[in-house]
């Protein structure tokens, strides 16, 4: 197998509602047999909810300022700020912009990641949130 270029423009984005918009980019769909990777874009104040995911997760903010909240300790992030958070560790990323979108690259460690939410327990796999493919 050879490798993939991906650009992002060109791939469908999937509105998770609440002002949260995901662009996958390394998943199954391309041949990744051990990690996924993508784009989120959140609007100024969307959040995405507490929640943890079954394997370890780096998040670097490409765009805007983000709170991030990790295991109950938050630190606010500019641009090229990157996280490393373990597998089942309770967090969540918020925009703090006013009027600008914050944009972050996420990559999870497994093709099989999933993320659960905190609040209701539900579990969804990473790779059900993407768009159409």
């Amino acid at each position: 197998m050879s490798g993939v270029i991906q650009r992002p423009a060109d791939l469908p984005v999937k509105d998770r509602g609440g002002g949260i918009r995901t662009t996958p980019l390394v998943t199954a769909r391309v041949g990744s047999r051990a990690m996924l990777n993508g784009i989120t874009t959140l609007d100024p104040g969307a959040a995405v909810p507490l929640h943890t995911h079954n394997c370890e997760e780096s998040v670097v903010v490409l765009s805007g300022r983000a709170r991030a909240h990790i295991d109950g300790v938050e630190t606010d992030l500019i641009a090229r700020d990157t996280t490393w958070i373990p597998a089942e560790v309770p967090h969540f990323f918020r925009n703090i912009s006013d009027s600008e979108p914050m944009s972050i690259l996420w990559t999870y460690a497994s093709i099989d990641a999933t993320r659960t939410i905190v609040a209701t327990g539900v579990t969804t796999r990473i790779d059900e949130e993407r768009g159409n493919e």
